[in-house]
């Protein structure tokens, strides 16, 4: 049975969903039947799509930004946790002012919620980004998985990153042709696993290498405007993961608990990243690179490390590049179900990305630049700006009370978002144009990514 599901106007002028299917109407299987995620599931997915990356980037992000850089840390898992919450009531609220989305299986619920704000602008504004975040941030996890793999790879081994980057693309695609998330919850288990394994045995080697580091003579770089900003982005991409929330929500049997699912997320991850980031601050300082692994010496534990990590970057690929491939596919009315149309427009999706990775090479610049900029939109400007538009009064719906101190901290969380976006996007933009301009990896290979090195 073919299914297509495409947002229209209604007479009413508040978003819909018109779905056709012989023109019938459809609910789908899962809503009739109570299947979908729960909350512990969806919090395996959380903690799946949000940690990763953070271990490896936050030790030199906190060393970018000084002692300033643990508060950063706090108030960014904070502000994205308690935004993600704003988001989820958001979906919450969308649903009651329109039941259609509750009906049939709703391939991207951010966009919709932007327009049942703000209208076609809110849409536009929420898929630009989305599609942004989704897209640059599977760069960067191609780019760092290459980066692991050729790190592990004997010393005069020919392939550089630029070919392991290849490879990797090629290979994950095919699980890029998987449809939603409850179709491959056991890859955000993966994910998730290797997380919570990889946190203990990296603290514990940064902790064991510190033996060998006189930690009296650890210097921390000097902070000026742009390494704090650029560590502000990389730091927010260390807890991204609202792109993805909505499309976990709307997949739960039961929406409404969503919150939960979110704050247990949020507290695994904090759990999982301070305490590997703060030894490596005080016992590496300045010495620490982009990714740490690269500041640890070879060993057997440095290489189980790498090992777990690429695992849960390659997990998060499947699962963050979902999203945007089902944008597209609505866009292009691809259907539903599993057909040709799904795997060609995926495989063009990652050849795209393919194609950017390989234009720039360098994980740690594109991070700062998605970090600062769209996931600041996604993260912090947006969540606030649909709750308190979607609470106010319609000509169908009553004013849903938002208390005083609830309404100024919103105002406060957008406006340090957007100042603080401004001000990241600049200073990733300057570090990409200024220090990090190599020449594409289809130009030269070698000259972009020598043999035996990453893409840091």
């Amino acid at each position: 049975m073919e299914v297509e599901i495409r947002y229209s106007k209604s007479p009413y002028n508040e978003e819909t969903i018109a779905i056709i299917n012989e023109g019938k109407p459809y609910v789908s299987p899962d809503v009739l039947n109570g299947k979908g995620l729960g909350v512990l599931t969806t919090c395996v997915f959380i903690v799946g799509v949000i940690a990763g990356t953070g271990f490896l980037t936050l030790p030199k992000a906190i060393d970018n930004a000084g002692w300033i850089g643990f508060l950063l840390v706090l108030v960014c898992c904070f502000l994205s946790a308690y935004t993600g919450h704003v988001l989820g009531k958001c979906w919450t609220l969308a649903q009651e002012r329109n039941p259609d989305l509750t009906q049939g299986s709703i391939r991207y619920p951010y966009p919709a919620i932007g327009e049942l704000a703000y209208g076609t602008f809110g849409r536009y504004l929420v898929s630009l980004s989305l599609n942004f975040t989704q897209f640059g941030g599977t760069v960067v996890l191609v780019l760092l998985a290459a980066e692991n793999i050729v790190k592990l790879l004997p010393d005069g081994s020919k392939f550089n990153c630029c070919l392991v980057a290849l490879t990797v693309g090629c290979v994950m695609t095919p699980f890029t042709w998987l449809g939603t998330p409850k179709e491959f919850w056991g890859i955000a288990v993966i994910a998730t696993l290797a997380t919570a394994t990889t946190s203990i045995i990296l603290f514990v080697s940064v902790i064991i290498h510190s033996a060998d580091i006189d930690v009296s003579d650890v210097t921390h770089s000097d902070v000026t405007v742009t390494t704090f900003f650029t560590a502000y982005g990389t730091i927010c991409f260390a807890y991204n993961g609202h792109s993805c929330f909505p499309t976990f929500q709307s997949d739960m049997k039961e929406p409404k608990k969503f919150g939960k699912a979110l704050f247990i997320g949020y507290l695994v991850v904090f759990a999982m990243y301070t305490p590997s980031s703060s030894v490596a601050y005080f016992i590496y300082g300045s010495r620490v690179e982009p990714n740490i692994l690269n500041t640890l010496p070879m060993s057997a534990t440095t290489t189980i490390i790498s090992l777990l990590m690429t695992a849960h970057i390659l997990s998060t690929i499947v699962i963050g590049i979902n999203p945007l491939s089902q944008e597209i596919e609505h866009v292009l009315k691809v259907p539903e179900r599993f057909t040709w149309k799904r795997i060609l427009t995926r495989t063009v999706v990652m050849g795209a990305v393919l194609f950017v990775a390989l234009s720039v090479p360098h994980f740690s610049s594109v991070l700062a630049l998605v970090g600062g900029s769209t996931i600041t939109i996604l993260s912090f400007i947006c969540p606030p700006l649909f709750y308190l538009k979607l609470c106010k009064a319609t000509k169908s719906t009553s004013e849903r009370y938002i208390p005083l101190h609830t309404r100024v901290l919103l105002y406060e969380i957008i406006f340090v978002g957007l100042v603080a976006g401004i001000a990241t996007s600049y200073s990733a933009v300057s570090d990409l144009a200024s220090n990090k301009f190599t020449v594409p990896c289809y130009v030269d290979a070698v000259r972009a990514c020598p043999a035996g090195t990453g893409g840091g």
